[in-house]
């Protein structure tokens, strides 16, 4: 069952790659276009349409959880370096858009901290160790 979830995220992440493929051909750009983030939206659908319909059991669920802990954020890595490669290469406007974009980023996180209202502490360990034990044994009844 481990099997079907490597394979239901193997099958996402050739899909991702051929579709960032065929829109770097269609952009006129020698590179895959955002392949890794169609791959992982199509993933997000994919492993959600299954639940509902109860055909993607836990263990499934644990197949596409350990290649998400492993595989998932190595492949992030090494399209972040090529990125990062490809910016200093570029030349100076390259590198004054990531800037930008960083101070942007920096700029906006006081906004974003201000959305929504202000949450719950979180419970001591010993109450939520507590809270654990009282649903496990619920589920179990």
């Amino acid at each position: 069952m481990v099997l079907y979830g490597v394979a239901a995220l193997a099958v996402c992440m050739l899909t991702g790659t051929l579709v960032g493929e065929y829109l770097g051909e269609a952009l006129g750009v020698d590179a895959n276009v955002g392949g890794v983030g169609f791959a992982m939206i199509m993933l997000v659908f994919v492993t959600h349409w299954l639940r509902q319909k109860g055909k993607f059991p836990e263990a499934s669920e644990q197949g596409v959880l350990f290649w998400s802990a492993m595989y998932i954020p190595i492949v992030i890595a090494m399209a972040s370096t090529q990125n990062v490669y490809k910016a200093v290469t570029g030349g100076p406007m390259a590198l004054l858009a990531g800037l930008l974009a960083l101070v942007a980023g920096f700029a906006l996180v006081p906004a974003v901290a201000r959305i929504g209202g202000p949450g719950e502490p979180l419970p001591e360990p010993d109450e939520a160790e507590a809270a654990t034990e009282t649903a496990t044994q619920k589920q179990g009844a």
